[in-house]
This record gives structure tokens, sequence and C-alpha cells, in this order.
């Protein structure tokens, strides 16, 4: 079982920029990780679970959810405030059957995929497929 640790992630627009996930905590079985930002609100945060099924799947779950975050002045006063947050679900099921290698090949698998350039058009561009 891997301890909950502190995640380093180069930032792939700018790999000079790493995005540092310190652990937050363990609540529920859910491992929580966030990038401080100095404002709480603000923060990028970074969840994983897992359970077992009924029917004796393996079910990892991560989270990601990124605020976009403005001061809003109201009377002379400044504010943080949560204008949008972008949001990323990934589960795994993986049979009580399955392999390393096979759980380690749809993982690679994803990263690939997500990698691609039709899924970069569909996610960055917002251009559906037809």
């Amino acid at each position: 079982m891997p301890q909950l640790n502190t995640l380093i992630i180069t930032d792939e627009a700018d790999p000079q920029v790493q995005h540092t996930f310190t652990p937050n905590g363990i609540q529920g079985g859910v491992a929580s990780l966030e990038v401080n930002s100095g404002v709480p609100i603000a923060n990028t945060r970074l969840t994983a679970s897992q359970v077992t099924t009924s029917n004796g799947k393996r079910k990892t779950t991560l989270k990601l959810a990124v605020p976009v975050v403005q001061d809003s002045v109201v009377n002379g006063i400044a504010r943080p405030t949560i204008v949008r947050t972008a949001y990323v679900d990934v589960t795994f099921t993986a049979d009580a059957t399955s392999s390393t290698f096979e759980r380690g090949h749809i993982r690679n698998m994803v990263r690939a995929i997500l990698g691609s350039g039709d899924v970069q058009k569909l996610v960055d561009d917002l251009s559906p497929m037809y």
C-alpha cells in the first residue's frame, strides 16, 4: 500500500514550473493532496481512493479540482472568489484476477490516449469528434 507522500508534477506548458501536491490527510478512505496557493479556496486538490466492490473488483478513483480565483472588491475590501473550477475524474476498475502487468498496461494506455492529438483537440480546443 503506498504511503501518502508529497507528489511533484512538472508543468507541461512550462517545464520550469513544478506543482507540489502536499498531503492533506485521509478521511473516509479518501487521501487528499493540495497545491498550496496561499489562499485555501484557490488550492488545486487531488484525491485518491480505492474500494473493493461487492463483486470483488478493485476500483481506484483519482479526482483533480483546479479552481480559478479572482479578487472581488466590495466596499473597498478585496476578497478571493472562485470564478470557475476545472474537474477531472479518472476511475480504474480491475477484476480480482487481473495481474500487475494488466493494471499497469491500462494505466499506460490511458496516459497515451490523453497525450494523443485527437484527445488534445477534444479537451483543449473543445472540438467535438465527428
